[in-house]
C-alpha cells in the first residue's frame, strides 16, 4: 500500500491560520480539536477548521510545501485556499 502525505492549513476560532503536515488528515483535525496531542497553538484557539489540503507522494516533499507556505504572507495563504477550496 502506498502511503500519502499531506500538507494541510486550518482556521482556528480566533481567525488565524496553522499549517501542518500528516499522512493521516482527518486523524490529524481530530488530534487538533479533541486531543492532548494536537499541537499547543491549535489547542488554546478550539475549534479548528480544516480549510486547505494537499497531496503529496513523500512526507519529504510534504515537509517542503509546508515550508513554503509557512513563508507566505496571511494574504497569500487565504489566496491559496480560495484557489483550491475544499467543501
Amino acid at each position: 500500500m502506498k502511503r500519502r502525505f499531506f500538507v494541510y492549513i486550518l482556521q482556528c476560532k480566533d481567525k488565524t491560520l496553522y499549517v501542518g503536515s500528516t499522512n493521516d488528515v482527518e486523524k490529524r483535525l481530530h488530534a487538533h480539536n479533541h486531543l492532548k496531542s494536537g499541537a499547543h497553538y491549535t489547542k488554546i484557539r478550539r475549534p479548528v477548521v480544516l480549510k486547505h489540503f494537499e497531496k503529496l507522494p513523500t512526507y519529504a516533499k510534504a515537509r517542503a510545501r509546508e515550508a513554503e507556505i509557512k513563508r507566505l504572507t496571511r494574504g497569500e495563504k487565504i489566496s491559496l485556499i480560495k484557489k483550491r477550496a475544499i467543501l
